[in-house]
């Protein structure tokens, strides 16, 4: 199974939008998380399930929450660079390439 390695800059995406969460509802941000780990365990044992997007990357859309997990699968790693708003900058990721 390959590993999953993270652009730099998804630790403050994730954390901003966990406090954003925890500060509508409480246990909300951790329900986010949760739902992020899901999300890498099934980009892990199905990667190349998702639509294509440019550059070769795909794009794994969250189920409760309005955000995308941004990744591209090679045989050794899925490198995920970004977790997107959906409704936000759509193609700013592009630049971390």
């Amino acid at each position: 199974m390959p590993k999953i390695c993270f652009h730099p800059e998804i630790s403050s995406e994730i954390k901003a939008s966990y406090r954003w969460y925890q500060d509508q509802a409480n246990g909300l941000g951790d329900d986010f998380i949760a739902e992020l780990e899901s999300a890498y365990e099934v980009i892990t044992k199905l990667p190349d399930t998702w639509p294509k997007l440019k550059k070769g990357f795909r794009r794994f859309l969250l189920t409760r929450f309005p955000y995308s997990v941004i990744y591209k699968h090679t045989p050794e790693s899925i490198y995920i660079i970004a977790v997107m708003h959906n409704s936000r900058k759509p193609d700013y990721w592009l630049s971390r390439i």
